[in-house]
């Protein structure tokens, strides 16, 4: 989103939508606390409406004020992603957060195989979600326990995956876009896609395009949120 020399207007206490471009590396409650301290002086409530992985970049919907009630209805609807499968390897986490444990020969997949393997993801299926992940389990993050190396069970969920399009294959690498539902974890998918041919397979790149009617190409970058923010609380203070 550019941004002109005339300060936006803000409405944080009644409610503000702010679609921001995560940066990778990012949690998505960095985002939330760089905003929440641009604001700081307002004291407004500030939510994301569904976290992004830290090496997962894109869209993110964060809520202020009484919009922060909506956080539970944005975050319901489906979801875009685009990215990267790697074959031939899995990690424990299922993306990059952690190294390879495991390589496969993967030589013998043909392009027809992938996209018939997508194509059978289609549909309501069952889904584990990684150990590396921030569901909470005796109230605590599963990832802490993962990283301390303790035994994590986690249950299954069942999600859709309303589309499971492949757009690149330069193999080992698989580009793709996938619509689903909410609660669907894409490094799970990656990794069951490898599963699914008999392979390893992870996660190495993710972007999350859209959520519900929200389109990344309408996000703000941080840098530029935060200084739109702080332009506008100076003007409304003067």
């Amino acid at each position: 989103m550019e941004t002109t020399g005339t300060p936006r207007i803000f409405n944080f206490a009644d409610g503000e939508i702010l679609l921001v471009d995560k940066p990778i590396r990012w949690t998505s409650f960095d985002v939330v606390r760089k905003i929440r301290n641009a604001i700081k002086p307002l004291k407004i409530k500030v939510g994301h409406a569904g976290t992004l992985d830290p090496l997962a970049t894109g869209l993110l919907v964060v809520c202020t004020g009484k919009f922060t009630k909506r956080i539970d209805e944005f975050q319901a609807e489906e979801k875009e992603y685009i990215g990267t499968i790697t074959l031939g390897a899995t990690t424990p986490s299922y993306d990059l957060e952690r190294d390879i444990d495991a390589r496969f020969d993967w030589s013998a997949i043909d392009e027809n195989e992938i996209i018939e393997t997508a194509a059978s993801f289609l549909g309501e299926i069952e889904q584990i979600p990684p150990a590396h992940s921030a569901i909470k389990m005796d109230g605590e993050r599963v990832y802490e326990k993962a990283r301390r190396g303790e035994s994590v069970d986690v249950k299954s969920r069942r999600v859709h995956i309303y589309e499971f399009e492949i757009t690149r294959i330069a193999m080992p690498d698989v580009d793709f876009r996938v619509v689903c539902s909410k609660g669907t974890y894409i490094r799970s998918l990656a990794h069951d896609f490898g599963k699914a041919m008999n392979n390893g397979a992870h996660l190495s790149r993710l972007r999350r395009t859209k959520s519900g009617d929200f389109h990344v190409n309408d996000a703000w970058q941080v840098s530029d949120l935060v200084n739109s923010i702080k332009e506008f609380t100076v003007a409304s203070s003067q």
